[in-house]
């Protein structure tokens, strides 16, 4: 009893900032766009019909799909190592790289998203040194295309993937690793044996994160895409404020929230199937 009045203010601000508006949402989403685009109340299931028969609006899931799940997978490719050398520094060093690897969050995605066009840009960084190299005579496109945003995704990706392995891994028993050396394991059997079998709870974990806000990411397609790329998250916003159909827009988010839901219960449910 004590411990539900004690989260009761907690719960109050959830649901006045979240299932609130959410409610408002779902009740949008069985409203009906007249011919002349104006909205009108009703109950039906007209705007999730829409979206379910359109050839268009599944491209983009698929599309969207296969933009986070790469992402998402090299995000937590890239963060393992990171990982493994927090993990394995000196006590005193850990604390301060793990906040080094974790450090873009504290910046704004907005600005990061502008960091990377001016690195990846035609005059950027990248193609400025390929040139100078002369590796390149013309530059290469890495900005409004799928490449652009496949990269500032996983950027922004990457510090969710190394807090999850960091809880993840600090679990560890370092012993098993001084065991297989012991042994005799090479530094690359041991990894592949006995540290990447134990990490593979906290890899699922990290990827099912990284999935989740991936699929929901919207800034970094929207910027780094230069209104190329099409995504769930910026359909939805076109068909809020351009087309100007509240129902689909509303409908579209919807199942964008349930797919999301659905993800989570199953890292849950994966990581209840691992703690037993």
């Amino acid at each position: 009893m004590i411990g539900w009045l004690l989260s009761a203010p907690a719960l109050l601000v959830m649901a006045l900032a979240f299932l609130y508006p959410m409610a408002g949402l779902l009740r949008i989403s069985f409203n009906r766009t007249t011919d002349t685009g104006a909205m009108e109340t009703a109950l039906t299931l007209d705007s999730y019909a829409k979206v379910a028969t359109d050839p268009y609006e599944w491209g983009i899931a698929w599309d969207t799909l296969v933009l986070s799940t790469t992402s998402a997978a090299i995000a937590t490719a890239l963060a393992l190592p990171v990982v493994l050398v927090i993990r394995r520094a000196a006590p005193r060093w850990q604390t301060p790289l793990a906040i080094l690897a974790i450090s873009p969050l504290l910046i704004s995605g907005t600005a990061r998203v502008v960091g990377w066009r001016a690195i990846l840009g035609d005059l950027g960084l990248v193609n400025s040194t390929l040139r100078a190299l002369g590796l390149t005579n013309a530059p290469i496109a890495l900005l409004n295309n799928w490449t652009g945003v496949r990269i500032g995704l996983v950027e922004s990706l990457m510090p969710y993937a190394v807090l999850v392995l960091i809880a993840g891994l600090g679990r560890l028993d370092p012993r098993l690793e001084e065991a297989a050396a012991t042994l005799g394991a090479g530094r690359a059997r041991t990894f592949a044996r006995v540290t990447l079998p134990l990490a593979a709870p906290a890899l699922g974990g990290a990827f099912l994160l990284t999935l989740v806000l991936g699929i929901s990411s919207f800034i970094t397609p929207k910027l780094m895409g230069g209104g190329r790329v099409y995504t769930v998250a910026t359909e939805i916003f076109d068909q809020a404020l351009q087309t100007v159909d509240w129902p689909v827009a509303a409908s579209m988010a919807m199942l964008l929230l349930l797919t999301l839901l659905a993800v989570m219960v199953l890292r849950a449910v994966l990581r209840r199937g691992d703690e037993a």
